[in-house]
């Protein structure tokens, strides 16, 4: 199972909307063939293996299957692969976790049971859902893994009291923003910082780790998504934002009609809830699984105050901006210390010059 949730991290630029999954099937302490998903509309990780050992004339028959999330039993995209595995005679089973899935959600295990298979469930269960925060969050909560990305200085500061910004972090941390941008199913940012930096919010190639040696042919470009809600950019036809391929989905909350072939306009009802309520649509409409958030201190107080953020990574670089820069956040409003967002650190660790902290919400009252 170790090598299953190993393989099923290589579809982690690539699976969206789907989930990360990976596939080995063993007979007699011998490995016989593995598969990983690597993309929607392609073969599911126990498809791949299964063409894999038939490519290579292995006999798959009454061999054990580790799987890190429920083969499916609908037909999709794809077959069934909990039908694959009946067909080709596997005797047993172990599946990592259950597929929340309304279309599968158990019924991958019961199909797979009533043909006799040997079916046993939660090995590495906590590891295989850590695989997919996304994808569990858009299923079970509704709406996306919301990942909000800062960068500042020392004492705070996001940018000098004229606005100027570039760069605080070093070239190591942007090259991370990168990477970080390329597991997201989607870039979330606002028109105000769009229109500030002209910004194309795409995953560029060239500035991606070396170190990672991906698939720049397979990499797959997020969603672009504005929070628009003057409808300020379309008018704006010279943006580089609109020189990308990858769609972009405008936030607002007027039926503003698009003007840009490379926009759809997405109407989100003016109410309390309204960052909540797109963040809903999203999840359900778009099978957005996860947002990485890069915009200013203003939209990430919003954020923060609709208890939307999942995750805020900080890259904190060794410059002082002093006391009149931009805040690190926007006013809250906050008169009693009962009333701070707590934040309990993830992790820790060097980039560069800089530090990147991820934190997640404190489990603490």
């Amino acid at each position: 199972m170790a090598m299953a949730l190993r393989l099923a991290k290589r579809g982690q630029y690539t699976s969206s909307p789907n989930p990360n999954v990976g596939c080995v099937i063993v007979k007699n302490g011998k490995l016989l063939c593995q598969g990983f998903h690597q993309q929607a509309g392609c073969g599911h990780a126990e498809a791949n293996a299964i063409a894999s050992a038939a490519a290579n004339n292995i006999d798959i028959s009454g061999a054990t299957c580790y799987v890190t999330l429920e083969p499916c039993s609908h037909f999709g995209r794809t077959p069934p692969c909990a039908q694959a595995l009946i067909d080709n005679h596997v005797a047993r089973v172990v599946v990592a976790m259950t597929d929340p899935n309304p279309q599968v959600a158990g019924q991958g295990l019961a199909s797979m049971r009533r043909a006799g298979i040997q079916v046993e469930l939660g090995l590495l269960e906590s590891q295989a859902r850590l695989l997919n925060p996304g994808f569990l969050s858009r299923i079970e909560r509704k709406r996306p893994l919301v990942r909000l990305k800062l960068a500042c200085s020392i004492d705070g500061k996001i940018g000098l009291a004229n606005g100027q910004s570039k760069w605080i972090s070093s070239v190591q941390s942007r090259s991370d923003v990168q990477l970080e941008r390329a597991k997201s199913s989607a870039i979330l940012s606002t028109a105000n910082t769009v229109l500030a930096d002209n910004a194309s919010l795409n995953v560029r190639g060239d500035e991606l780790p070396k170190s990672h040696c991906l698939d720049l042919n397979a990499l797959r470009q997020p969603t672009r998504i504005i929070v628009d809600r003057q409808n300020q950019l379309l008018p704006q036809a010279n943006l580089k934002l609109w020189n990308e391929e990858s769609q972009v989905l405008l936030l607002q909350d007027q039926p503003y009609q698009a003007s840009n072939s490379k926009a759809q306009t997405v109407c989100v009802p003016q109410s309390k809830t309204w960052l909540k309520d797109a963040m809903s649509l999203l999840a359900c409409e778009y099978e957005i699984n996860d947002v990485w958030v890069e915009a200013g201190g203003h939209f990430a107080s919003a954020l923060l105050q609709s208890n939307l953020v999942d995750q805020l990574i900080i890259y904190q670089a060794p410059i002082v901006l002093g006391g009149d820069g931009l805040s690190l956040f926007g006013a809250m409003g906050l008169d009693r210390m009962e009333q701070s967002f707590r934040w309990q650190c993830l992790e820790s660790r060097r980039i560069g010059p800089d530090i990147k902290t991820t934190y997640i919400p404190s489990l603490e009252a």
